[in-house]
């Protein structure tokens, strides 16, 4: 193949869009944007120029009820720094993600994917899962599970360091 062949193979395969969908959210990829997610809830937070961490959930997930009283704690330390945490549930039954939500009154934004189209569009591994993504808008970490102090400590310090990397 000839140079210009492989400079427009290459130039065409940068041209795709960071996450084809239906294909799993991945580090690098652009998180898909909460405010056309169709969310049940109220209207997402502002992102833009903000660290984001979201997580996908479920009543059912006994390691998601760990998780919340976690990413209050990181939203109390990091909110005013930038930080935005999106919860989102994938539960089926409105009523058990209420009674969810009233058990736990999180202190972050929450809402339903009731039509499941937001975690079909990320391909969510397993529940729970969360993406912490940067000021850009791009995936820097996935946790899949969450494994108490071990994640939240994780969190902690990949957090503090994209907070302290300049906006671009």
């Amino acid at each position: 193949m000839s140079n210009l062949g492989i400079l427009t193979l290459a130039a065409a395969i940068l041209a795709l869009p960071a996450s084809p969908a239906g294909a799993e959210i991945r580090v690098g990829d652009v998180f898909p944007p909460l405010s056309s997610a169709g969310l049940v809830g109220g209207i997402p937070p502002a992102t833009d120029g903000k660290v984001v961490l979201v997580d996908f959930w479920a009543s059912w997930c006994p390691p998601c009820k760990l998780s919340f009283p976690a990413y209050g704690r990181l939203n109390s330390e990091f909110a005013a720094r930038g930080l935005v945490i999106v919860a989102v549930s994938v539960d089926r039954d409105p009523a058990a993600y209420a009674e969810f939500i009233g058990k736990l009154a999180p202190a972050f934004f929450v809402a339903l994917d009731r039509d499941q189209r937001l975690v079909r569009e990320a391909q969510v591994p397993t529940m729970p899962t969360c993406y912490l993504v940067d000021r850009q808008g791009r995936v820097r970490y996935v946790h899949p599970g969450f494994r108490g102090a071990e994640t939240e400590d994780a969190l902690r310090g990949e957090i503090g360091g994209l907070i302290s990397e300049a906006p671009r």
